[in-house]
């Protein structure tokens, strides 16, 4: 979506100069009228003898239009997003289909297999978990009765930055609250810590917004201008020298990922195919590296030749220090994927060693 303006060309008088043309390209969207006012509102139009002020007309209209479609798009998407509810304290979660599953994030749920789930029509229902993979951080949840209407789920391979978004969800308690922003980036791996009963993970494939993401938020919707999901708002940045979130960097979980295992734990109640890499390793700190403490009969590393007490220096030529970092590494690579890992051994000194990688199991 892009605007552009003729600028205006004058020849000795006379004649007057002619009056400059605005050439307008609006790309099929609302977003486009208020786009080219804000350009207009900031320039003029120049004449032989005065300046002459745009209408506002425009601006107005292009603004009023864009507040209609956000309203409009509020009002789709805010019923599909549910508040869940245990002893473990609040969070979000999205309605997945007409049978009453409910989609949210692992760490929402922790070890709580009963909540209560509330509509934005403030009705509770009651729900019981389906099944939860602390990997992707997500879980399912099984509601009673039907009547909740079902969010679209988009395609996010088709996601681009700097499209806006809003994100709809319960932060601080604050049920049916939006936010918006725009796509940041797209791809974000991001490692998330562990937090009471949910196990730290690292996340692949994120999307990185601007919107607002709050505790309370995790769970809910990311959703593009046509009310369609992409992405489970899952955490937002730390930033350590402010002791708190970073402002405008939160972080969603794809929607392609989203529905991956949420179909899988609906049908089976558990993962069987994580699509992760997996070295099967056992692992635990070392000065130089992460230390081997054990491997898994028959894994990948095992074949490889690893053994316990080997130090893994580097993975497919990316340096290795501490366990998050050997999850971050595996997280980029894909099981049957055959990568080189460097090893410190204290008997045969410095090799490398040719793996080819397994798929992390799922849940047992």
């Amino acid at each position: 979506m892009t605007t552009s303006a003729a600028g205006s060309n004058r020849t000795p008088p006379p004649p007057p100069a002619p009056r400059p043309r605005w050439r307008r390209s609006l790309g099929g969207l609302t977003l486009a009228a208020i786009t080219v006012s804000v350009v207009a509102s900031a320039s003029f139009v120049a004449t032989r003898d005065s300046v002459q002020a745009p209408s506002q007309s425009t601006s107005t209209s292009g603004a009023k239009s864009l507040e209609d479609e956000f309203t409009s798009l509020v009002t789709t998407v805010v019923p599909s997003v549910v508040q869940i509810e245990s002893p473990a304290g609040l969070g979000s979660g999205v309605v997945y289909d007409a049978a009453g599953h409910i989609v949210t994030n692992a760490h929402v749920v922790g070890a709580e297999t009963q909540f209560t789930v509330t509509a934005a029509n403030g009705t509770p229902r009651k729900a019981t978990l389906l099944g939860s993979y602390a990997t992707e951080d997500l879980a399912v949840l099984q509601v009673d009765g039907g009547g909740l209407r079902a969010a679209v789920f988009a395609d996010s391979a088709t996601v681009k930055v700097g499209q806006i978004v809003l994100a709809v969800g319960n932060p601080l308690g604050l049920s049916s609250s939006v936010t918006d922003g725009i796509v940041s980036a797209t791809g974000r791996l991001v490692a998330e810590p562990s937090n009471g009963a949910a196990p730290g993970t690292t996340l692949r494939d994120t999307i990185q917004t601007s919107a607002a993401i709050n505790p309370g938020n995790s769970g809910g919707a990311l959703v593009d201008l046509a009310g369609r999901v992409i992405g489970i708002p899952t955490l937002a940045a730390h930033d350590a020298q402010l002791g708190g979130a970073a402002a405008g960097i939160g972080f969603a979980i794809p929607s392609n990922t989203v529905r991956d295992i949420a179909d899988q734990l609906i049908k089976d109640g558990k993962v069987t195919h994580s699509r992760r890499a997996y070295l099967g390793v056992q692992t635990a700190v070392a000065t130089d590296g992460v230390a081997v403490a054990s491997t898994t009969a028959g894994g990948p590393a095992e074949r490889a030749g690893i053994r316990a007490g080997d130090v893994i220096a580097a993975l497919a030529g990316s340096p290795v220090r501490t366990p998050q970092d050997l999850r971050g590494r595996l997280a980029a690579l894909e099981p049957g994927q055959t990568i080189e890992v460097r090893l410190i051994d204290g008997e045969l000194g410095a090799r490398v060693v040719p793996v080819t990688l397994g798929e992390l199991p799922g849940t047992p």
